[in-house]
């Protein structure tokens, strides 16, 4: 998965489109990621104890990784990413700046 924990992204689909986000979590097992205040869903909680309240809570729900674009820290721009190696050390790269980070 080439989108990791700390990154910028722009959601292409869904009902976020548009909006440019940072992932707080990424599930490489299910390709997935968390993205900071968007895509939320209602959670409802039932009371805990005699005499509290439920409460209806938003949390943000996992998004699959084909549905955005990482924005690039160089160029600000969403692309796509590639790999290079330096000196044996893999490195992402930008397709559209062509300038390697990470």
């Amino acid at each position: 998965m080439k989108i990791k924990k700390g990154d910028t992204v722009l959601i292409i689909k869904g009902k976020d489109k548009g909006k440019t986000g940072k992932v707080i979590k990424a599930l490489p097992k299910e390709n997935r990621i968390i993205v900071e205040g968007l895509n939320l869903v209602k959670k409802h909680l039932k009371p805990k104890r005699a005499g509290e309240k439920g409460e209806i809570i938003e949390k943000p729900a996992p998004l699959h990784v084909s549905k955005v674009k990482l924005i690039c820290p160089l160029c600000k721009k969403p692309t796509k990413i590639g790999y290079t190696f330096i000196n044996d050390i893999k490195k992402r790269k930008c397709k559209k700046c062509q300038k390697t980070f990470d």
